[in-house]
């Protein structure tokens, strides 16, 4: 490297991989290594981004913070959510995706050498948006039990120190599908308080629960409301990952200097798409256009877990993934992914450098293939074993 930012920042895996599976050009590959989906988006979506094709205004620049349009519709939304009103003018900005907003908020909240408390195991795009914006990951382990992924919020609250500024939550999390809840945000609450550090809530998957439970959020804690940035994103819920749209919501002061940066940085959001974000967001069937969605990947999900009952699988709670503990199986993540793709004909992607224990992981997405593709999923690990 030559530049000292990037001595510690690894690639994710998932670009190698999919580059390979891309080139065999094999229908019968199974595409379970990248955050994609077929299901197809909100139709609403797709008739405004056809008609902003002929319009003068989707072709520009401006306005720079994101047309009004779809801060009101991301304001409403997060404030729905967290019961809480935003003002779409002073507390919200749009950003191109939810990791270009991770980005820009990291800039805007972290100086060099101080800590951010993540989850573990953890998005290697998180992790390394950390180190470019000169912080030091700090990682809290997430326990897989019989019953999925659990974390302690006492010991959640315990990272939280003297050095941290921010503690950068997802819920689910990526890649595990962890689900967090009123009892971590309580726990926070004191911490960040005491230490005067923000909470970034990364909500590009709140709503995709296999609980039927609606999303917890950290702004509806009365301790946390002040000082939670909310992070959001089309990419997953409204399944317009091509489209590059996301917003972030918050107190107006700190807005103010994440706007700033996003000038600095990658100064305008996608004109074509930010009216069909604001649609697909606005529509009198939203709710029901994700709950339907979330049902259709969590048939995918338990297919997946039902072919490889008695495999070290880690049944997620939500999400678009699961991961398989490949220790019992004798096998490095590297190792199992090889095998896979050669005698298996399955693209699954390896955990390393996704937090201190992704090293275990194998990453198995199940968004990206309809249930009847799954259902061989048994005999292709026989294959490869």
């Amino acid at each position: 490297m030559t530049v000292s930012r990037l001595r510690e920042i690894p690639g994710i895996g998932v670009d190698l991989l999919a580059d390979a599976a891309d080139a065999t050009a094999d229908p019968d590959l199974l595409r379970l290594e990248n955050l994609d989906t077929d299901l197809r988006p909100p139709a609403i979506a797709l008739a405004h981004t056809r008609s902003a094709i002929e319009e003068d205004a989707a072709n520009s620049y401006l306005p720079f913070q994101g047309r009004h349009s779809l801060r009101a519709a991301a304001a409403a939304h997060v404030g729905r959510i967290a019961g809480r009103e935003y003002d779409p003018d002073t507390d919200c900005v749009s950003v191109v995706g939810g990791l270009n907003g991770i980005l820009n908020t990291l800039l805007a909240t972290v100086e060099p050498g101080q800590e951010v408390v993540l989850c573990d195991p953890v998005y290697a795009g998180l992790v390394n948006r950390v180190r470019l914006a000169g912080g030091r990951p700090r990682f809290v382990r997430t326990e897989p039990t019989p019953a999925g992924w659990q974390l302690d919020p006492d010991a959640l609250a315990a990272a939280v120190g003297p050095d941290t500024a921010a503690v950068l939550m997802m819920a689910p999390a990526m890649p595990s599908g962890l689900v967090l809840d009123h009892r971590h945000w309580a726990a926070l609450a004191d911490a960040c308080t005491r230490h005067n550090a923000w909470l970034v809530y990364d909500a590009a998957m709140e709503r995709i629960r296999f609980d039927g439970l609606p999303p917890s959020h950290p702004a509806a804690h009365e301790g946390l409301a002040d000082r939670v940035i909310t992070v959001g994103s089309a990419s997953k819920e409204l399944r317009m990952t091509g489209w590059r749209v996301g917003w972030v919501v918050g107190p107006a002061p700190i807005v103010a200097d994440i706007r700033l940066v996003g000038l600095t940085n990658v100064v305008a959001q996608v004109g074509l798409a930010q009216e069909a974000v604001a649609a697909a967001l606005s529509a009198p069937d939203a709710e029901s256009d994700v709950a339907a969605a979330t049902a259709e990947w969590q048939r995918r999900c338990e297919t997946v877990l039902a072919q490889l009952d008695g495999y070290p699988v880690i049944r997620p709670h939500g999400g678009w993934s699961l991961l398989l503990d490949t220790r019992p199986l004798g096998l490095t993540p590297k190792e199992l992914s090889g095998r896979l793709f050669e005698r298996g004909r399955i693209a699954a992607t390896p955990m390393n450098w996704w937090g201190p224990s992704g090293e275990h992981y194998l990453r198995l997405v199940f968004t990206n293939e309809p249930a009847e593709r799954l259902n061989d999923l048994a005999d292709r690990f026989r294959q490869s074993l």
